[in-house]
């Protein structure tokens, strides 16, 4: 009895933090690992590697689901796809080698730094908001630069590849399912450059935590989606990221 409770203590934390990231991310399309990566980071104090390499694992199998269903919708763009998806491995692996292999202490607050800066750019995002059909011209950097801070930041894929394909004015259902497609691959490389370099040591309660909170929170994402407005949950998630990666900095810098 003492034992479940233990377990039951252990894994809560992990759930709410999935539940909530997923409720953001299924009315956002966006921003579960930035929020958890914040969270497991910024409040609860876990290492950004092992934060990252979590999130990354769960991330491997919601993902899955996200693009088979892309695909049999017919939303992925063959093309953008391809060049999406190797530079997005190339950066994907390089953040995370890097940061499995960086002292905790020294880059946790470049990665809280990061998190501020992903806020930020959100609420610009809200307040610029605007769509025009055209062909996606800057892809490959893109996918170099998303893959490395989703791998070293615990998230970031969606919100910036996505985000910078919409300003180009791809058309938006292309957007969002080839970005959802080529992020199966790129959680799986992530995951396994972290478990090569970490071990599977460890992961088991947050991972199973995430992804208990992470399914039960889905269906009430969904229903977000259809009542509250882009452009207020766009705020809502740059508030968040901003003040609590905000507070993590002057938490790890001894504030």
């Amino acid at each position: 009895m003492d034992l479940t409770l233990a377990t039951a203590d252990a894994l809560l934390p992990f759930i709410l933090v999935g539940f909530a990231a997923q409720i953001v991310d299924g009315a956002l399309g966006m921003a579960f690992g930035l929020i958890c990566n914040t969270l497991l980071v910024a409040v609860m104090g876990m290492a950004p590697a092992r934060a990252s390499a979590n999130i990354h694992i769960v991330e491997t199998f919601t993902t899955a689901v996200s693009g088979i269903s892309h695909l049999l919708h017919g939303n992925i763009d063959r093309r953008l796809f391809v060049r999406l998806l190797v530079p997005g491995l190339i950066g994907g692996v390089t953040g995370a080698w890097l940061l499995s292999n960086i002292d905790a202490s020294v880059v946790k607050p470049f990665v809280l730094g990061y998190l501020v800066l992903v806020g930020l750019y959100l609420l610009a995002r809200a307040a610029t908001h605007r769509h025009r059909a055209a062909r996606p011209r800057v892809v490959e950097p893109l996918g170099l630069i998303g893959g490395f801070l989703d791998a070293a930041g615990g998230g970031g894929w969606g919100p910036v590849v996505t985000s910078n394909l919409l300003v180009q004015g791809v058309e938006p259902r292309r957007v969002v399912g080839t970005v959802s497609a080529v992020e199966f691959f790129l959680t799986l490389a992530v995951s396994a450059t972290f478990i090569s370099e970490l071990g599977v040591h460890d992961f088991a309660t947050a991972t199973i935590g995430l992804l208990i909170g992470g399914i039960a929170a889905a269906p009430l994402g969904a229903v977000m989606a259809k009542r509250i407005p882009t452009r207020a949950m766009l705020v809502l998630v740059g508030i968040v990221l901003t003040l609590t990666s905000a507070y993590g900095i002057f938490h790890a810098l001894g504030y």
